[in-house]
């Protein structure tokens, strides 16, 4: 049996237990932002995820102002590792701690890019599905989406009840793929 396939189920299962854990954070931070309702179920969910991990580290890393500075450094140090790691177990030179940090933000500012389309998707579709109706998924989807739609909304005109916005926030959200991680990208690997 060949190593380079270990080296990737490894890989891969790293990547999936970090992401699965980091996007919680990141959804949880978000929803923070928004103001959504944390009495929702599925808010309170992901509350028990995150909070053995987030709780101590409140103790020693205040917040600023709406900014939850104990759930940035947490998803920072948690890509940072799940690179690292994915580095040495693909056996990977040891990269330098500047690109690892812009390589880890590259990777968060694409995980949260990303989180934002599939919400906007959920959004669509729902609203495709069953309009108008209540659901606790939905609406903590549409907390997240707000932010972003809402100021689109009050821009385009009508048109009869078609809904342009989301269409607009996704190009949008691609364009800042292609033109923030891709720079971000390339300037870690300069810095390796």
């Amino acid at each position: 049996m060949n190593g380079g396939y270990v080296a990737n189920a490894g890989t891969f299962l790293i990547d999936v237990i970090f992401g699965l854990f980091i996007g919680a954070v990141m959804l949880r931070l978000f929803l923070q932002w928004a103001r959504a309702d944390f009495y929702n179920p599925l808010s309170q969910a992901i509350v028990k995820i995150t909070n053995p991990v987030l709780r101590p580290l409140r103790r020693y890393i205040p917040a600023l102002g709406r900014i939850d500075t104990a759930s940035m450094v947490l998803i920072i140090s948690l890509q940072m590792l799940n690179l690292w790691l994915s580095l040495t177990l693909a056996g990977g030179t040891g990269a330098s701690l500047a690109g690892l940090v812009v390589l880890a933000l590259a990777e968060l500012l694409s995980k949260a890019l990303y989180l934002f389309m599939f919400a906007i998707f959920v959004q669509v579709i729902a609203s495709w599905i069953s309009p108008g109706a209540y659901n606790s998924a939905l609406s903590l989807v549409d907390s997240i989406t707000a932010p972003l739609l809402k100021p689109l909304r009050s821009v385009l005109p009508s048109l009869g009840g078609l809904d342009l916005s989301p269409m607009l926030a996704l190009v949008g959200l691609q364009l800042a793929k292609m033109l923030l991680v891709a720079p971000l990208r390339d300037l870690a690997i300069s810095l390796y």
